[in-house]
């Protein structure tokens, strides 16, 4: 943290000021209220260590001065005149504490770290009321070989402060692993902050990472804490890693190599102690090669590498994995009851090579979802595009063809989609010689649905 110790003692101060950094925390000092008020107004000061007698004033009276300006910055009243109706004033002045002199260095760091537990808190709740998590929501356990080592990669290195990057296409879910990854780790209870680099302006990103002072620019008027502050004993996860500018390169692997960084604006240099996760979908390899990423942050990020495998080679998963995801108690679909799937809408999401991964599947079911009667999708509630390029027409029954190639149709969709799908179960029936089990294994669906669904055709 970044404290400012405000005393007229000029032996105090060194006190206090050694005391601060045998904590680890960066430390500056005031000696008066007009020095402690202009170095408070940057707003990059995280906790005050302030005498209550000053030469040119109170110490309680610049506290109610902070907090008139708006000012949140937490104040520790130190005097050597302690009585109850003082400790009362401070504390109603808004002191986030009061302490006595002589002040001893445990005390000190004991204070602090109270302090930034409690400030940690609430970055936390902040951040939670922010982002959309899926805590407290069941994740789909994936079975291929593939994702068993992803597991147990994550298991390894969550208990460690090592830096992560996690590669992958877009959609496979590098976002919801980096949290397990936070979740598994000791820093669980500390803040879980994210950024898309993408996402933000190139001329912002510097102070949104590191912050600035009041004032250090045109339009700063006032302070900013960056997010590698509010992630401070937590995890930062920088998405679209490889769309992070050079020049914001380099700056980033000084601040995971030292530590440290400076806000735009400051004078000083200030400590973090803040878990790095990256993810891209880019070859950052090639991009080195090329000079558009630096191979040095390049090493230093992939100390420790995490693949996620696109969906199309989890094959083994998908069907278990969409009726995870129309389950009520899936990520997806907390807050909406369960549904069912036809055998023939399933087969054709089974057979899509979904170049979109998870989140595209995910998507596709929240709308068909949306679009299902009874509580059942249906393959009119799929997306026609996803339809046409696993149903080549030839392979259609004269009434499906009608319905899918755009000739008029003959009847309500939902009756030719009936029809569709009760001439491709008799069709795979009589492919597999009457055998209804191994025609139930290849439409994905239990033998009982078989029997039911042919036996509702039948009576039809």
């Amino acid at each position: 943290m970044q404290v400012l110790v405000i005393d007229d003692e000029p032996a105090v101060r060194q006190i206090l000021a050694a005391a601060v950094a045998k904590g680890g925390h960066t430390v500056d000092q005031a000696a008066t209220v007009a020095e402690a008020r202009a170095k408070l107004a940057k707003g990059d000061v995280d906790v005050a260590l302030c005498d209550i007698k000053l030469p040119d004033g109170s110490g309680l009276d610049l506290l109610r001065e902070s907090r008139a300006g708006g000012l949140e910055t937490p104040f520790v009243m130190i005097t050597a005149f302690a009585s109850v109706d003082t400790a009362v004033e401070a504390l109603r002045a808004g002191a986030e504490d009061f302490i006595t002199k002589p002040v001893h260095t445990e005390e000190i760091l004991h204070r602090l770290e109270q302090i930034r537990t409690l400030g940690g808190l609430r970055e936390e709740n902040r951040v939670l009321r922010q982002t959309v998590t899926y805590g407290g929501r069941r994740l789909y356990r994936y079975t291929a070989p593939v994702m068993q080592e992803v597991d147990r990669l994550v298991r390894r290195v969550a208990p460690t402060d090592s830096t992560v990057l996690i590669t992958g296409e877009s959609g496979t879910g590098k976002g919801v692993l980096t949290r397990r990854l936070h979740e598994q780790s000791a820093r669980r209870a500390a803040p879980f902050v994210s950024i898309n680099c993408s996402a933000i302006p190139e001329q912002l990103l510097e102070s949104e990472l590191f912050g600035h002072t009041k004032g250090a620019f045109t339009s700063a008027d006032h302070a900013h804490k960056g997010l590698f502050v509010q992630a401070e004993g937590g995890t930062l996860f920088l998405d679209e890693i490889g769309d992070m500018p050079l020049h914001m390169q380099s700056k980033l692997l000084h601040a995971i190599e030292e530590k440290e960084f400076r806000p735009l604006g400051s004078e000083r240099s200030r400590r973090v102690d803040t878990r790095i996760v990256a993810a891209t979908n880019r070859d950052l390899v090639e991009m080195a090669r090329l000079g558009k990423f630096r191979e040095d942050l390049y090493f230093r990020l992939s100390m420790f590498q995490i693949r996620l495998p696109p969906l199309r080679e989890l094959r083994s998963d998908l069907p278990a994995l969409v009726r995870f995801l129309l389950s009520g108690d899936s990520s997806s679909g907390s807050g909406h009851s369960s549904v069912e799937i036809d055998p023939l809408a399933e087969e054709i999401l089974l057979a899509y090579p979904w170049p979109g991964n998870v989140r595209e599947l995910d998507n596709v079911l929240n709308r068909a979802r949306i679009l299902a009667e009874d509580n059942r999708i249906a393959v009119g509630d799929l997306p026609s595009d996803i339809i046409r390029s696993q149903l080549p027409v030839a392979d259609l029954s004269a009434t499906a063809t009608l319905a899918l190639a755009g000739a008029p149709p003959v009847g309500p969709l939902r009756e030719l989609v009936r029809n569709f799908e009760a001439d491709l179960l008799v069709r795979t029936v009589e492919q597999y010689g009457g055998d209804r089990r191994l025609a139930a294994h290849h439409l994905g669906i239990s033998l009982s649905t078989l029997y039911r669904k042919l036996e509702e055709y039948e009576r039809t």
